[in-house]
């Protein structure tokens, strides 16, 4: 399994348009990019590429990346840094299949596949939506997926596990969420060979929240920034109960102070890797 990190920032990536703080301008001088998330795997044995995520900076993340375009694709929710580069398919790709999941939110009233649908019905002529309940198997461009359901106020959103059958090698995802995971889910996703976990900000942080942070460790370090994402030291902490043996922390926000910014583990865009 290649896995390629095409986009690894929040929702106005790294540097941010406009922004002149010391983490953007750290990222302009060195470089470094974190754009919208979006995470390529390609099958190393029969080539086939999988997209999960469709990033607003689509168009630039291929250019970018030696990777080719995709025989599928995964969204994991409906938030517009995670679904809109989908309409770069027209022109791009003649046909593509996109796995969703299809429970419905009861706040939209829809679910992830059934929105897919509705927002991109001038692509149905190229755009197959698939849809899976949580936790049921499926097969695509060579893996095994499951759809597992995280914690994402107000919105369903879900994490994946993607398992290579013939080796075992798994890749686990949280998707946008609290630490407020599912014990179901955690179940799922514990013991990856590699975890991309969101992790938005350090807890350092929360303090300029509106409502702070939650889920505390016992030393009072927020493991969840406000009520929708990780914070790094909740990200960490979730790594290790899942015992996952290598972790890259993704969906990354520029109010990282500079001087922590780059440290490991976070991931920057273009960081490859070979699982096996």
């Amino acid at each position: 399994m290649q896995v390629t990190l095409l986009g690894t920032g929040d929702t106005t990536g790294t540097p941010t348009v406009g922004c002149a703080c010391e983490t953007c301008r750290a990222a302009r001088d060195r470089g470094i990019s974190r754009s919208r998330f979006s995470v390529h795997l390609q099958h190393e044995e029969t080539g086939e590429s999988l997209l999960i995520d469709f990033s607003p900076d689509f168009r630039q993340q291929f250019l970018e990346n030696d990777v080719p375009l995709p025989e599928a694709g995964i969204v994991t929710h409906i938030h517009f840094d995670h679904l809109d580069g989908l309409g770069n398919v027209y022109r791009v790709l003649d046909a593509l299949t996109v796995h969703a999941p299809g429970e419905v939110d009861p706040v939209t009233d829809e679910s992830v596949a059934g929105t897919i649908r509705k927002k991109f019905h001038y692509l149905e002529d190229r755009i197959g939506v698939a849809a899976h309940d949580p936790f049921e198997p499926f097969e695509t461009c060579g893996f095994e997926i499951q759809f597992v359901p995280v914690d994402h106020p107000p919105l369903q959103c879900y994490g994946l596990t993607i398992e290579e059958p013939e080796t075992g090698v798994k890749l686990s995802m949280t998707g946008d969420t609290s630490y407020d995971i599912p014990d179901r889910s955690r179940e799922v996703l514990a013991n990856p060979d590699m975890l991309l976990a969101d992790a938005i900000v350090p807890a350092s942080l929360c303090d300029r929240h509106p409502i702070g942070g939650r889920h505390d460790r016992p030393d009072g370090t927020p493991r969840t920034f406000g009520t929708k994402h990780m914070t790094r030291e909740g990200a960490l902490d979730l790594a290790a109960e899942l015992s996952a043996d290598r972790t890259r922390l993704v969906h990354l926000a520029h109010f990282y102070p500079a001087e922590e910014a780059f440290e490991e583990p976070l991931a920057i865009d273009g960081e490859r890797y070979h699982l096996r």
